[in-house]
């Protein structure tokens, strides 16, 4: 399976790049935030986290991210019934995180209705089941533990905080990874905002 791609920008569209990895040239679908990272020119390198997707009836589909954390978050969307590949890329493409959170956790399906491929029932799916994982891992379990793995020795934030780290933990991070971004968030700020600002030292690592 392939994980991590890194080469030369051949072509690029909104959707889509072909990347040159010595000499053979992959196509990618991508997301908005994968889209940005790439270089504007052609034939200088670029690299993606590569999630690979089969089925019966087509050819293996490359599909492709800026950090591995946006690819862990398109995993937990795949994982709901009726989201495949494709309306995950349009989720993230069309909906910042805090968004998708605050629309889970209010059950906003107009909202995920104005995402292309996401019927009503689809939208309600998503509303239930990742809800349901983030109020697990609020109370204190993380993925690991809702798909049958070990309990998160990680201690559980009280209040807005912790529905960040709950949101978070649920959606595909790691402990280790929100543990040491949680102590610097500015609890005075509303929860999407918090969420926002977790994410933006995630991705400084």
């Amino acid at each position: 399976m392939i994980a991590y791609m890194r080469g030369l920008v051949i072509e690029r569209n909104a959707e889509q790049v072909i990347l040159d990895v010595a000499g053979v040239g992959y196509l990618v679908t991508i997301t908005a935030r994968a889209l940005r990272s790439l270089p504007s020119e052609r034939n200088k390198e670029a690299h993606l986290h590569i999630y690979s997707h089969s089925s019966q009836d087509n050819p293996t589909q490359l599909f492709g991210f800026p950090d591995a954390q946006e690819r862990r978050l398109f995993e937990t969307l795949i994982s709901v019934q009726g989201v495949g590949p494709r309306v995950a890329i349009a989720i993230l493409s069309n909906i910042g995180l805090a968004d998708l959170v605050r629309a889970v956790t209010s059950s906003d399906v107009q909202r995920l209705t104005q995402v292309k491929g996401i019927g009503k029932k689809i939208a309600e799916r998503l509303c239930v089941e990742l809800r349901d994982r983030i109020g697990a891992a609020s109370a204190g379990a993380s993925l690991a533990t809702i798909d049958g793995g070990a309990p998160s020795a990680m201690p559980i934030s009280q209040g807005p905080v912790g529905e960040v780290q709950g949101a978070l933990l649920a959606l595909g991070f790691t402990p280790s990874e929100v543990g040491p971004v949680l102590p610097k968030l500015d609890t005075t700020k509303t929860t999407p905002d918090l969420i926002k600002d977790a994410l933006a030292l995630l991705r400084k690592g």
